[in-house]
């Protein structure tokens, strides 16, 4: 296979932040694992690059693999490789694989490694900002937009994470009119390990719900839905831990975490969650909640499932996609149906719950052994 190179702007900007992995950040650390070992690592801001030395390349992906830092000495390797002269050091052919969108929009970016005979390959997880900008932030539906279209137009190849994915990709090309360059799909594997040996943080009944607090996740409504558990059944109702940071256009759901009396010990959030304490929440809920409007995939989906632990989600076509029939899918305007469920899910003799777990004792998540497999026939067939 010819030399890889990966960009790793956005995790080295995120571990400089100190900021815990998102989903995303999790298919990056995992293509470092896979191709590390003979990756080149790439650097770039606004379009322009840098392709770190050897030596550089090792230390980023020592950092991120580890995600210990100094945030001294990123600053300082991040200054020397962006305002070196340009880099000369890999004149052969080689595949540049970016799994994140940042940087996509800049046609210099694809212009720079064309110049060096390298071919660009880019992940899409989803077009939200596109067909959803309602629920994101103002101007990410314009960026988002560029980004698409440029790739469209100049990448060499594209990585769908799902069938839906794809299909929302093909449709926007076909709006624009623009080509749709050669493309796989390869579903994701779950971004942590299966199951924890811990004790349960909690002693009495909990669901959890996992994500980035956004719009589009649809928090504002389970909010609802617990505080009328806690009207019905008081200190009996059940638990939610809401894991995930507080992102962008959430303000309703803060005032409900922060202002609302009835939720107050009911509902817990926990932000900063390392791998192994999300493991710990996952492993001993009574299910994994995840009644968003739109998804472009669902890592969390996979990871309560292959933990074995039951889910109650949206009624998505990328769910039944990657778990089929297997979870209970609901409405996610259906505020007494999703009561209803919740209700039932607590109870520890719940038929319902028994039977989903019944199902999913037959669920094999995606590997990334076989996500790999068909990237690297993919690469295979574009060289």
């Amino acid at each position: 296979m010819s030399t890889i190179f990966l960009d790793v702007s956005r995790l080295l900007s995120r571990l400089y932040d100190g900021q815990l992995p998102t989903g995303v950040d999790r298919v990056g650390l995992a293509y470092i694992q896979r191709y590390g070992s003979d990756a080149r690592a790439v650097l770039s801001e606004r379009g322009f690059l840098r392709v770190l030395t050897e030596k550089d390349t090792k230390r980023v992906f020592s950092w991120l693999m580890s995600s210990a830092h100094d945030r001294h000495e990123i600053r300082s390797l991040v200054a020397r490789s962006l305002l070196s002269r340009f880099d000369s050091t890999h004149t052969g052919r080689g595949v540049l694989l970016h799994t994140s969108h940042n940087g996509m929009e800049y046609p210099r970016y694809y212009r720079t490694l064309r110049q060096r005979q390298i071919r660009t390959v880019f992940m899409v997880h989803d077009l939200i900002p596109i067909t959803h900008p309602e629920y994101c932030r103002p101007g990410v539906g314009d960026t988002h937009r560029r980004r698409i279209h440029t790739a469209l137009r100049h990448a060499d190849g594209l990585i769908a994470n799902s069938r839906f994915t794809l299909d929302s990709l093909s449709d926007e090309a076909r709006r624009a009119d623009l080509p749709l360059p050669p493309n796989v799909i390869a579903h994701l594997a779950p971004g942590i390990h299966a199951h924890s040996d811990s004790p349960s943080p909690l002693q009495t009944p909990y669901f959890v719900m996992v994500g980035t607090i956004e719009p589009r996740k649809n928090h504002w409504f389970i909010m609802h839905v617990w505080r009328r558990l806690v009207e019905l059944h008081g200190s009996a109702a059940p638990k939610l831990v809401v894991i995930g940071r507080r992102g962008w256009e959430c303000e309703n759901v803060v005032d409900m975490l922060e202002r609302c009396d009835t939720l107050r010990g009911t509902v817990i959030e926990a932000s900063d969650c390392c791998d192994e304490t999300l493991q710990t929440w996952i492993t001993h809920a009574r299910a994994l909640v995840f009644p968003s409007f739109v998804e472009g995939y669902g890592m969390p989906l996979i990871e309560a499932l292959d933990a074995g632990v039951p889910v109650l989600a949206s009624n998505l076509d990328v769910f039944r996609e990657i778990a089929d029939d297997l979870p209970d899918y609901l409405d996610p305007l259906d505020g007494p149906g999703w009561l209803a469920r919740i209700d039932a899910y607590t109870q520890s003799d719940s038929p319902a719950r028994a039977a989903q777990l019944d199902r999913i004792r037959a669920f094999r998540a995606p590997t990334w052994s076989n996500h790999f497999a068909r990237v690297d026939a993919f690469l295979a067939g574009l060289a």
